[in-house]
């Protein structure tokens, strides 16, 4: 009997959790809005699917505590003597965030950190796998139609199309400048939209632009299509970095960025994988070519996927659309933000031509300093030259399936780069030390890839570190979203104008060092490459010194600085 009593229970719950769940939803179909107040912060109410357990009480109890115990684990701070202060105090970046007793607490091989309240850890959980793990798949989808073009043009569409000189460049470019002009937009849509959402939605349209690329009878109807799915890309980048800022703290965020990643090089692997498969058994199935069966395979994963968002996205802690979090987990998010000093959105907010708004864009070090960076950042990498398998199909000794297979064997390496680099921020706490190690690799590569007059051995070597240039890129964004933290339209605002300056710059430079007819040995590619990685390493420093003294400045006004002194 004890066990028909516990598999009834079981069974309540889940009908019940099952109810909960659908009354979330609008029509039953689409999530809305949750209308959680801060007020009731000091209650701390349980909900109904969580205190539907055995232990009732003892579960009620439990979920009176997070605010409490994040409030006294989160809230002490250092006390600095600047008149003492070392000098190698200036690369740390944690100086002013934590105290030296909950550093030496952390544990870098601790998914958690060890402050964390078991409410925080549930809730962390939850996002880990409704935003960072649905974020991986999203990148992995849209960088899946936007590398397929390379995979196309080793496999009979430069044939089929009759693509000429720099065709393939030029095509590249135009997707870039659809990103491009649809970027300014959003920095208007990124703070006022739901972005659970608008994120599908834009999911659904560039799908049906990759279907519409398996139809395509010239060079101009393929750019057509790439211009719009660029289009309907362009936010999606930009969206997942600001949601990472809007519900991750300060040492999680890398962690959760590097995932997001991670989607981007399997989009990469298996864009090859795929088109290897595909040429093999589907082509000239119904008198289509493999590389067309590509996009309209492309098109069908990529909406499933959109399809899934608008169910898992939980939008942000202050518009929060997630069917899955419960109230308590909303204003404990929201409590976790205050205690990271993190602003989140205000109802109605300014208005986006307000002029402070603006006066504070332009007079300050971020927009300048970050975007400088970010060009950096994005000019640090030959991956998306396809530069490695047209070197590969120079070789003249592989089939076309096999040019893409071995295609798969950089991102797949490059997976390995980002996790170490990813983890090493967030677990040793310096994100300026993981940026210098892999840019110190990137560097390596891409000059010996310029002299390329070495061994074929040698060359093999240099492009699996094809993709230590982007291993960094996770850290990069997440320093940016927690130096803008304090103001989420405003941090909305730089993160779209200096992604706007990077891919303005990626336009017109990669037309001209990346040339298709200097294929595969891009001499000017590769060097401008590798001084770009540099540029990189020191400009890191520069990012380094303002973000100290931001800080400095933030702890002084709360009068945790013994005696003032200059950093």
């Amino acid at each position: 009997m004890p066990v028909v009593h516990e598999f009834s229970l079981w069974l309540k719950n889940l009908f019940l959790a099952v109810y909960v769940i659908w009354s979330r939803l609008k029509w039953g179909v689409l999530p809305v809005e949750r209308q959680v107040e801060d007020a009731a912060e000091e209650s701390f109410v349980h909900s109904d699917l969580e205190t539907s357990t055995v232990d009732g009480e003892d579960d009620e109890k439990e979920a009176k505590k997070p605010y409490e115990e994040v409030k006294e684990k989160i809230d002490e701070l250092p006390i600095i003597d600047a008149s003492n202060r070392p000098w190698y105090k200036f690369f740390d970046e944690y100086e002013f965030r934590q105290t030296k007793e909950q550093r030496s607490s952390h544990k870098w091989y601790h998914w958690f950190n060890e402050n964390d309240t078991p409410a925080e850890k549930k809730l962390i959980l939850k996002l880990d796998i409704l935003l960072t793990l649905y974020s991986m798949m999203a990148y992995w989808v849209k960088y899946l139609d936007q590398t397929n073009l390379n995979n196309a043009y080793v496999s009979g569409m430069k044939e089929s199309l009759n693509m000429r000189g720099n065709e393939l460049v030029h095509t590249q470019a135009v997707f870039t400048v659809g990103t491009i002009v649809f970027q300014l937009p959003f920095m208007w849509a990124l703070y006022k939209v739901p972005l659970s959402y608008f994120l599908p939605s834009l999911d659904l349209c560039w799908s049906l632009f990759t279907l519409g690329a398996y139809k395509s009878t010239s060079v101009a109807h393929l750019q057509a299509m790439r211009f719009f799915i660029g289009v309907f890309e362009a936010p999606g980048y930009l969206a997942y970095q600001y949601l990472f800022g809007s519900w991750y703290k300060v040492d999680e965020m890398v962690r959760r960025s590097m995932f997001y990643y991670i989607g981007q090089y399997l989009g990469v692997l298996t864009s090859g994988l795929l088109q290897a498969s595909i040429y093999k058994t589907l082509n000239g199935v119904n008198g289509l070519e493999g590389w067309r069966w590509m996009f309209i395979i492309d098109a069908i994963i990529s909406f499933a996927v959109g399809i899934i968002g608008f169910y898992v996205l939980p939008g942000t802690p202050a518009h929060c659309y997630s069917i899955f979090l419960s109230d308590d987990e909303i204003l404990l998010a929201r409590k976790r933000l205050q205690k990271n000093n993190t602003a989140i959105e205000v109802e109605g907010g300014r208005r986006f031509f307000d002029k402070a708004l603006w006066k504070k864009v332009f007079t300050s070090w971020h927009v300048y300093i970050l975007s400088i960076w970010n060009i950096f950042c994005w000019n640090n990498n030959n991956g998306t030259s396809g530069a490695y398998l047209l070197w590969l199909k120079s070789l003249h000794r592989y089939s076309i399936s096999k040019v893409n297979q071995l295609g798969a064997a950089t991102p797949a390496v490059g997976v390995l780069w980002l996790i170490l680099t990813g983890c090493y921020a967030d677990l040793f706490h310096s994100r300026w030390q993981a940026i210098i190690w892999s840019q110190i690799l990137n560097v390596t590569g891409n000059t010996i890839l310029a002299v390329w007059h070495v061994p074929e051995g040698a060359k093999w070597f240099v492009f699996m570190l094809q993709y230590t240039g982007w291993a960094m890129a996770p850290v990069l964004y997440s320093w940016m979203n927690d130096i803008c933290r304090e103001d989420p339209q405003y941090r909305a605002i730089v993160l779209v104008i200096m992604n706007i300056m990077a891919q303005t710059s990626v336009a017109w430079i990669s037309v001209l060092v990346w040339k298709t007819v200097e294929a595969p040995r891009y001499l000017k590619g590769f060097s401008f490459t590798a001084a770009s990685a540099f540029s990189l390493m020191l400009w890191t420093f520069v990012v380094l010194y303002f973000y100290k003294r931001q800080e400095r400045t933030n702890f002084a006004k709360k009068g945790l600085i013994v005696r003032s002194g200059e950093i």
